[in-house]
């Protein structure tokens, strides 16, 4: 199964999609954790790995040579790519959770972030999952990921969605993006300070046909995680993403 995790920015998609992970791995779970965002660099802290892995990029020569060894012998190369198959250099491991990143704008004038969202979709749609095996997809703010069709090799697209006018209104454009490609759509409310404005929340987002299938509560022990740029840990947020996990797997 492939999830990707979309939304607005800073609206905790990295989060929700550590908080994923750690409970994918706990139901014993092998995990593949895609850092398919160009700009956000946390994500592996977040996830308890001391360095993140070698960018997918320069296993392609960097954004110049995509284009030219996309089809030269390697791993890309290949029709479908098995866990195993992803080099050691480009792959962080712990436990049975993996992790693995596109790559990242390092630099300014550095050029746009379209051969990442090439290879993002390429990546994605011959990584081959085995029975008990499970991709997570960290995609990038916004909906340019649908424009770049990296969406087409997802099963299930989770919506993080926090309160304000503008999360809602981006959940809608998405929505209407993954209809036209017959994706599975559903909603995670996220940094909600209280369960009356989760309420409101839903009524809005089901009168735009959107269906919520968990809520994540202010959690103070994440933002001391974040802020401090270590593991994040197990409580309640993680039961209650271990409840969206659950919806997922039971929708397969």
């Amino acid at each position: 199964m492939k999830i990707s995790v979309c939304g607005k920015g800073g609206s905790g998609k990295s989060t929700l999609v550590a908080l994923l992970a750690n409970e994918a791995q706990c139901r014993g779970f092998t995990v593949l954790v895609v850092d398919s965002d160009e700009s956000n660099s946390g994500l592996y802290r977040m996830l308890g790995f001391a360095h993140p892995p070698t960018p997918l990029m320069e296993l392609l020569g960097g954004k110049g040579g995509l284009r030219r060894k996309m089809g030269e012998p390697s791993v890309m190369s290949e029709t479908q790519i098995p866990l195993e198959r992803i080099p050691p250099r480009h792959m962080v491991k712990r436990g049975r959770t993996m992790l693995v990143s596109i790559g990242k704008i390092l630099q300014s004038l550095e050029g746009c972030a379209c051969p990442m969202g090439v290879l993002s979709r390429e990546f994605l749609s011959k990584v081959h999952l085995k029975g008990r095996e499970i991709a997570i997809v960290d995609m990038e703010a916004g909906v340019e990921h649908f424009g770049r069709g990296i969406e087409t090799s997802i099963d299930s697209v989770l919506l993080t969605v926090e309160p304000s006018f503008e999360s809602i209104s981006l959940a809608e454009r998405v929505k209407g993006l993954a209809s036209t490609i017959e994706k599975n759509v559903w909603a995670v409310l996220n940094k909600i300070p209280s369960e009356s404005l989760a309420s409101k929340l839903k009524a809005e987002l089901k009168n735009r046909h959107i269906e919520v299938i968990g809520v994540i509560l202010t959690d103070s022990e994440i933002f001391e995680a974040c802020l401090e740029g270590r593991a994040l840990g197990r409580g309640e947020a993680a039961d209650r993403a271990g409840r969206i996990l659950d919806f997922l797997l039971n929708t397969r």
